[in-house]
């Protein structure tokens, strides 16, 4: 699991996968996102502006990312 520390409030749902490094782009992100590919704490997320915050957790291809505030 990919643990990324919150340096502001939150941190969007495309950011999060491009710094975890799950997707080369914001592009890419864009486009998983939208076909429903990632779930946030267990439930398919769309909007790639998902405020994430400490404690949640990202699943895309088999992978998960942990905020932690």
């Amino acid at each position: 699991m990919t643990e990324i520390k919150l340096r502001e409030d939150y941190i969007k749902l495309g950011q999060a996968l491009k710094a975890a490094g799950l997707v080369d782009s914001g592009v890419t992100a864009k486009i998983v996102i939208q076909d429903g590919e990632v779930k946030v704490n267990g439930e398919v997320d769309t909007r790639r502006g998902r405020k994430l915050v400490g404690g949640d957790i990202v699943e895309y291809q088999g992978e998960s990312i942990q905020i932690i505030a």
